[in-house]
C-alpha cells in the first residue's frame, strides 16, 4: 500500500540533504554564488528555526508513522512466515494421519478378506462334511434295512423249518397213537 508523502515533511527532509552536501565539501572553500560552506550552514539553521512547530511535529509524526509502518510490515511478515509454517506442519500431520488411517484401513480390508476366504473355505467344507455323513447315514440306513431283511428272511426259513419239522413230528404222532387214546403229557 502506498501511501503520500507529505510536503512539509519534504521540506525538513531538503533541508538535512543541504546540510549533508554543504558539509562534504566545505573543505572545498566557496560553494555557490560567492558563499562559503560556513555561511550556507548559518542560513540552514536560520530555516530549520523558522519553520513552525506544527511542521516540525508532523515531521516527526511522519517518522513515527514510517517506523510503525515498518515494525507492522516486519511482523506481519513474521507473522506470515510462522502461518505459513505451522499451515505446512499441519498440512504434513494431516497427511501422515490419512496414510495412516488408510494403512489401517487396507490391513483390515485384507484381513476381512482373508476371515472372508476362511469362512468360505470353513462353508465348503462343513458342506462336504455334511453331505458326506448324509451319503454316510443313507448307505447306513440301506445297509441296516438289508441287514433286518436278511435276518427276518433267514428267520423266516429258520421258523419254515421249525415249523415243517413240528408238523412231520406232529403227523409222526397222529399215525403212532390213532389206535389208542393218547394221554397227554403235561408239562410243569
Amino acid at each position: 500500500m502506498a501511501h503520500r508523502i507529505d510536503p512539509t515533511t519534504d521540506v525538513l527532509a531538503h533541508l538535512e540533504e543541504l546540510s549533508e552536501m554543504m558539509n562534504r565539501v566545505k573543505s572545498f572553500g566557496p560553494v555557490a554564488f560567492g558563499f562559503r560552506a560556513d555561511e550556507l550552514q548559518m542560513k540552514v539553521r536560520q530555516v530549520r528555526a523558522c519553520i513552525p512547530k506544527e511542521l516540525k511535529d508532523a515531521s516527526s509524526l511522519t517518522r513515527e508513522r514510517q517506523r510503525m509502518l515498518s515494525e507492522a510490515k516486519s511482523e506481519s511478515d513474521s507473522l506470515l512466515e510462522y502461518a505459513k509454517r505451522e499451515a505446512q506442519r499441519m498440512v504434513d500431520e494431516a497427511q501422515a494421519e490419512a496414510d495412516r488411517i488408510s494403512q489401517q484401513a487396507r490391513l483390515q480390508q485384507e484381513q476381512m478378506l482373508a476371515d472372508s476366504e476362511i469362512l468360505k473355505l470353513a462353508k465348503s467344507q462343513s458342506e462336504e462334511i455334511r453331505n458326506a455323513a448324509d451319503r454316510d447315514a443313507a448307505q447306513m440306513r440301506r445297509g441296516s434295512d438289508q441287514y433286518a431283511h436278511d435276518v427276518l428272511a433267514n428267520l423266516e426259513s429258520v421258523v419254515g423249518r421249525v415249523l415243517a419239522t413240528i408238523e412231520r413230528g406232529k403227523a409222526e404222532i397222529d399215525v403212532n397213537e390213532s389206535p389208542a387214546p393218547r394221554e397227554r403229557i403235561r408239562l410243569n
